[in-house]
């Protein structure tokens, strides 16, 4: 289930919405430069190039800022593994290498994206819930539901794809924390382990 959104407002007008990506690009790169602890609104709208009363417009605080930016990431995430799976209508998309998008366009962000190495899909502050993983899974099962021909409301393909996350979370970051730029035998390692996993589930 998504959850609601942190915004305090939701922009209606493209200026209004430029001014909020602005906001988002700005703690993005704060966060990569300072981290979490040190992220202030008023060192975003200084880097924005914003009213302090812009940010508070949308945002309460820094962490509700940092839970846009991590939806943001989640949007980005999905948009970006579509373009990679669309497919001609009468080619029928294979698993195993959906399942190698969803890898490669994670290691592409987490390479690329600025600020997404600490936020990702979720807060990095001590008491956040740690239930990012549980929206991942359902919005990838979500997403490849169609193309795959998968019912996204069965409970067994919705655990398997949270086991599926939660599994390549953990060695991904034990890929990124051997090599900062992702350790490519770990990396190949998931791959075959999700294959493996999750063939009993969508090879049937």
């Amino acid at each position: 289930m998504q959850q609601p959104t942190p915004l305090r407002r939701v922009p209606v007008q493209q200026r209004s919405a430029q001014r909020l990506a602005r906001i988002l690009d700005a703690c993005a790169e704060l966060l990569e430069e300072t981290g979490y602890e040190d992220l202030s609104t008023r060192a975003v709208a200084g880097r924005a190039d914003v009213p302090i009363g812009s940010v508070y417009r949308f945002f309460p605080n820094k962490r509700a800022m940092a839970e846009a930016l991590a939806r943001r990431n989640l949007d980005a995430y999905a948009d970006r593994i579509t373009a990679r799976l669309t497919a001609p209508a009468d080619e029928r998309l294979e698993w195993r290498r959906a399942m190698d998008v969803v890898v490669d366009e994670y290691l592409a962000m987490k390479r690329t994206v600025s600020g997404f190495a600490l936020v990702e899909f979720t807060v990095p502050a001590p008491d956040a819930p740690r239930r990012a993983n549980y929206e991942v899974a359902d919005r990838l099962l979500a997403l490849l539901a169609g193309p795959l021909g998968l019912d996204p409301a069965e409970e067994r393909l919705r655990t398997a794809f949270l086991v599926g996350v939660e599994t390549a979370d953990a060695l991904l970051q034990l890929a990124f924390r051997t090599d900062p730029a992702g350790d490519p035998a770990i990396v190949a390692e998931c791959k075959v382990l999700l294959r493996a996993y999750l063939a009993r589930y969508l090879d049937a």
